[in-house]
């Protein structure tokens, strides 16, 4: 892994089609128009009412529901769909390109995604995995920004296939954007993601799903809404992400995430186990090992986050 350094000129490109103008890939376009980097910027989505909100907020400069059209005569297309729908779009419109295209995308899944991917380009196309490690609780291009990326992550993914000066065009594309661009393998990047992301994402729903229940079971005074306070809107802020996204990363991500669940599963009854048997000192241990970890990750944190 490793963190590149800045380009002396700024990347351009002719046109550049965006499928699924939502959060990321509205804001990346709003950057692209802003900063003069590609002449024309296309949006191709299913929800005109959407796509022309995309257009109002300076997205993009105009819109297509046909992916074919929408990426015909692009230098550069960027896949912001749920990673689920790659294959599909890829075998609609990827014989439309001409050589010399690339196909990027924005997921947070990588691995054997990139390897299919990259397997479906025809001569002369190349894909660059990329997975901007940014994003908020609310979806669709009216929570976009040109900001979104500034100081957050950004995650190339090459393989041996990568055309080097494709991926130095997406590098420098993301660096344009603010982000400090990282180079990792795509099998790697899902072992870490699996368990700094994925896995906080699952323990979020579950937590949320657990407590309905015992909403749901009348357990007295609970009520999510009036009496949860700030540590249960801190713990599962990020329930409120996309169950559409989320279903899709766990699937395609499945074996680390059910590997990390397990590993979770384990110290979760760990912890039940002292608990039960009223070890306040091995509890203490625990927590003071927790709270150790949790200082830690607040030293190395990007001074945005």
């Amino acid at each position: 892994m490793g963190e590149s350094c800045k380009g002396t000129m700024a990347v351009h490109f002719k046109q550049v089609a965006v499928i699924g103008v939502g959060l990321i890939g509205g804001s990346l376009g709003m950057i692209l128009r802003r900063k003069a980097l590609a002449d024309h910027v296309v949006g191709v989505g299913r929800r005109v009412e959407n796509l022309k909100t995309a257009i109002a907020l300076g997205a993009i400069d105009r819109y297509v529901v046909d992916p074919q059209e929408g990426v015909r005569g692009a230098d550069l297309v960027v896949l912001a769909t749920p990673v689920d729908t790659y294959e599909r779009h890829l075998h609609d419109w990827v014989h439309c390109l001409a050589p010399g295209a690339i196909v990027s995308d924005v997921g947070s899944v990588k691995g054997t995604l990139v390897e299919r991917s990259e397997a479906t380009m025809p001569a002369g196309v190349h894909f660059v995995g990329a997975h901007p490690i940014a994003g908020k609780e609310k979806t669709g291009v009216a929570a976009g920004s040109d900001q979104l990326f500034r100081g957050a992550r950004c995650i190339l993914t090459p393989t041996k296939q990568t055309d080097p000066t494709a991926l130095d065009r997406i590098r420098q594309l993301w660096e344009e954007a603010g982000s400090i661009v990282l180079t990792m393998d795509p099998h790697l990047h899902d072992q870490i993601l699996g368990a700094v992301s994925h896995l906080p994402h699952v323990v979020a729903f579950a937590l949320m799903n657990a407590l309905a229940e015992l909403r749901d079971q009348q357990v007295p005074l609970l009520d999510l809404a009036g009496h949860s306070g700030g540590g249960l809107r801190d713990t599962t802020r990020i329930a409120a992400s996309s169950p559409e996204m989320w279903r899709d990363i766990f699937l395609w991500n499945r074996d680390n995430v059910v590997s990390y669940i397990d590993r979770y599963t384990r110290a979760l009854d760990e912890l039940k186990q002292l608990i039960k048997a009223g070890d306040a000192a091995g509890i203490e241990k625990l927590l003071e090992r927790a709270k150790g970890e949790r200082e830690k990750l607040n030293r190395s944190a990007p001074s945005n986050s």
